[in-house]
């Protein structure tokens, strides 16, 4: 029975790992590192409830909501004064993965400049492309604080874009 419990996980956390390093790595703001800690204490969690994993609809979707309190929790936390230095690590050369590096940059940077539950929001919302009440309730709030943060960070990160996001868009 055990020995099936940790295949499963097993199974559960080399599927999942990829997808929630990628969201880990826009909730950090490009911090590889703090993605990797944010993952590594997410599955971590995940194992400790996967003997109650039938009672969860969907773990995919349970582990994403894992992720993001996790991060703000990281956030609110004395020792989260840490900040990534300005220099990404190698990822095989422009291009590798069929995206712009200066566009993948600006925006990292530009999300690096929101608060961080601003910061969820929009990863939880655009890149995750979940509803304003799954968003709501992974973050532990209501629908209207959750349109109202995603209007407010929408607007603070095209103010700080200015005219440089529509200019990525067009190449």
């Amino acid at each position: 029975m055990r020995q099936g419990r940790r295949d499963g996980f097993r199974e559960f956390a080399s599927g999942r790992s990829g997808p929630l390093y990628r969201s880990a790595c826009l909730l950090a703001s490009g911090d590889t590192h703090l993605a990797e800690d944010l993952v590594q204490e997410t599955l971590g969690r995940m194992y400790v409830l996967w003997g109650r994993v039938s009672r969860i609809d969907n773990p995919a979707a349970y582990a994403q909501t894992v992720l993001v309190r996790t991060f703000l929790t990281h956030r609110r936390r004395r020792s989260a004064g840490e900040r990534p230095i300005g220099e990404f690590p190698e990822t095989g050369g422009p291009g590798a993965d069929g995206a712009d590096p200066a566009l993948r940059l600006t925006l990292l940077e530009a999300l690096g400049q929101l608060a961080p539950k601003d910061r969820a929001v929009l990863v939880l919302r655009y890149w995750e492309d979940r509803s304003v009440e799954e968003t709501a309730d992974a973050m532990n709030v209501s629908s209207a604080a959750v349109r109202t943060r995603s209007t407010r960070a929408l607007a603070r990160l095209r103010a700080q874009l200015g005219g440089s996001l529509s200019e990525f868009a067009q190449l």
